[in-house]
């Protein structure tokens, strides 16, 4: 499993590569002004990097303890993605529709093509990552 540390790389790196993405892609798209966007997306990094890491720990042990491995498969690199997405729209979407003074039905429009961004960026980040940095065990699972 990966380290604390590790860790901390992931998501810190995940976030402020998903903001410099996402907040000038959504200002545009949604024809809101950057700095709207920019409070939004620095909020929901926030948010997201405290449940990306608890997420993601969650994720690993259950894999760890049902599997033996934390090696994803495509399938299961999926069900990651859409399910750390389902879990933070639950949570921004209030905070979306009161900052921008919204309705929430708009707010969850909103909120569901943002996390579609974020469900594609996810499964490429964690894939892009997890082949920058393998964990060794790895190495001897996929060579078996």
């Amino acid at each position: 499993m990966r380290s604390i540390r590790d860790r901390i790389r992931h998501a810190i790196s995940f976030e402020i590569i998903g903001l410099l993405m996402m907040v000038p892609l959504g200002a545009f798209v949604f024809d809101m002004p950057a700095e709207h966007m920019g409070i939004v997306g620095v909020v929901s990094a926030t948010v997201a990097t405290g449940w990306n890491y608890l997420y993601n720990l969650g994720f690993d042990r259950f894999l760890q303890a049902r599997r033996g491995t934390t090696l994803k498969t495509p399938a299961l690199r999926i069900a990651h993605a859409v399910l750390f997405e389902i879990g933070l729209l639950v949570v921004l979407m209030p905070f979306i529709a009161w900052y921008l003074q919204i309705t929430l039905l708009h707010a969850l429009t909103m909120d569901i093509a943002i996390a579609l961004f974020y469900v594609v960026y996810a499964y490429l980040f964690n894939l892009g990552y997890d082949k920058l940095f393998p964990l060794p065990e790895w190495k001897t699972q996929e060579a078996a």
